[in-house]
């Protein structure tokens, strides 16, 4: 008797009449919003809809336009509509033994893959791995114009003259709506151990930078003042020896999802009122002289700051440091990401009148400016 073949490492097609139905209504709404010089304001699962600047314009919902389009284990590809469920992509990688690994946050059950690339935000693996735009292969994307567009593919290499794909990774929405994304996915680590010691921050810092220049397994670094955590991956040998090399009190692999998803006490809003700032500088730089409690995280490169302290100390400091800051409370700051300088603004208002000439796009949700 023959086997049955093994059918989890083949290409699945996910493709439905509907869909296309689906897409072709958004193409009307904004080509009506067009005739109408309509603003729109661009919504998926709303998990994210704290950040940026006061929205404005007619909703659109890109959550009917949805489901897993196609996917390659072998291949290590799969494309998503943008009104796909971030956890049902997950669930589908899961599967396939294979992830998304720039362990973008969800912040709650109803995000999409669309306000995912959007937002751009990465999780605790992003400097080892990379981040969201880094497994951004290709995009279909409705302009400003009221045109279906294609930027990049399905291949690892797919690119000619500007990556427009990438570009949309962090964008908020203002170069146009995305409407299906394909990714680059990576193998889940055959072995994951956690673990926790007791140090202060400058001191964890100085040792991150020490282990920076060896050859450990390090996939996840955060210190919340207190104490270093660490996550190691790779192969069972690797990681063990790492681990007895570095020692510690081993930790729930679940921490790290409580980090990325802001589920811990230092996230809770209900117990500290005072704003929270995401503060991106060189994972060298010690601890920000800032008033407040501070988070490192990314091995130093990402810093979590609740502050009292005026957004434009914040982001001038961030600046002096040669990173940037934006707050993550709604309301806090009228310029909550940091303000670019002349040239690089002037960069970002010529690529929004190509893509967006009209400026229906989520008009100054990033900046006053576009």
């Amino acid at each position: 008797m023959t086997a049955a073949p093994d059918t989890s490492r083949l290409p699945i097609d996910f493709q439905t009449d509907q869909d296309h139905d689906d897409s072709l209504h958004l193409l009307e709404q904004v080509r009506t919003a067009l005739r109408n010089s309509t603003p729109l304001d661009i919504r998926g699962g709303g998990s994210k809809h704290f950040l940026g600047r006061p929205r404005r314009g007619v909703p659109i919902d890109t959550t009917r336009h949805r489901g897993i389009v196609s996917y390659d284990p072998t291949e290590l590809i799969i494309t998503a509509r943008a009104g796909t469920p971030l956890a049902e992509l997950e669930s589908v990688l899961a599967r396939g033994g294979q992830m998304l690994a720039c362990e973008a946050p969800a912040f709650g059950p109803a995000a999409t893959i669309g306000g995912m690339v959007a937002a751009g935000l990465s999780g605790p693996r992003r400097p080892w791995a990379g981040a969201v735009r880094d497994f951004v292969l290709g995009t279909r994307l409705i302009s400003g114009l009221g045109t279906y567009l294609r930027f990049g593919g399905e291949v690892m290499k797919n690119v000619a003259g500007y990556d427009i794909s990438r570009l949309l990774a962090g964008s908020h929405g203002c170069l146009g709506l995305i409407t299906e994304v394909s990714f680059k996915v990576l193998p889940q680590p055959r072995c994951s151990i956690s673990v926790a010691q007791p140090m202060p921050p400058d001191k964890a810092l100085a040792r991150l930078r020490e282990w920076g220049q060896q050859p450990l397994p390090i996939s996840a670094a955060s210190h919340d003042g207190y104490a270093l955590y660490l996550r190691f991956e790779g192969n069972d040998g690797s990681v063990r020896a790492a681990c007895d090399r570095i020692g510690g009190d081993r930790l729930d692999d679940d921490w790290w999802q409580s980090l990325r998803e802001h589920r811990l006490p230092f996230f809770a809003t209900t117990d500290d009122p005072r704003p929270l700032w995401r503060l991106s500088v060189p994972s060298w730089q010690p601890p920000l002289d800032l008033p407040g409690d501070q988070w490192v995280d990314w091995g130093g490169a990402q810093r979590w700051l609740r502050s009292e302290a005026p957004p434009h100390d914040i982001q001038h400091l961030a600046q002096t440091a040669g990173g940037h800051a934006t707050c993550f409370t709604a309301g806090q700051a009228d310029s909550p990401f940091q303000p670019l300088p002349p040239a690089l603004m002037h960069l970002h208002r010529n690529l929004k009148a190509r893509l967006d000439p009209h400026g229906i796009f989520n008009p100054g949700r990033m900046y006053a400016e576009f």
